[in-house]
């Protein structure tokens, strides 16, 4: 289930990856993260956070940054960065934001799994 969600990833990762003039690869923020989360929701949902995770932190990488490094020599950026640089390093934000919603579903099929608070009987 790794390998596909790792692929799934990628493939949307390289096909959305942006070669900028002077400043690098350039992907959406939030694509990564939200294709992450829901491949992994589509594969496991008991696994889905860490499937998530993985998935969308090694697909990042991989299908942006590794699958493009023969685009950055003419892109005359100053420094190419693997996996983003700064605050906003985006394939760490891909894995957090994917393992956030991801374990949205998780948190909701819990509380629904709960019984309910009405339905103990007083005697």
């Amino acid at each position: 289930m790794g390998l596909v969600a790792v692929a799934c990833v990628t493939a949307v990762c390289h096909q959305l990856a942006d070669p900028v003039p002077g400043i690098g690869i350039a992907l959406p923020v939030l694509v990564p993260g939200l294709s992450a989360a829901f491949v992994a929701l589509l594969l496991s949902r008991a696994y889905a956070a860490p499937l998530a995770y993985i998935g969308g932190s090694l697909g990042t990488l991989i299908g942006a940054d590794l699958l493009n490094l023969d685009k950055l020599q003419g892109l005359g950026a100053p420094i190419a960065s693997i996996g983003g640089a700064g605050t906003f390093d985006g394939v760490f934000l891909t894995g957090v934001v994917a393992v956030l919603i991801a374990s949205l579903s998780r948190q909701r099929r819990d509380a629904d799994a709960l019984p309910e608070p009405h339905a103990t009987k007083l005697q």
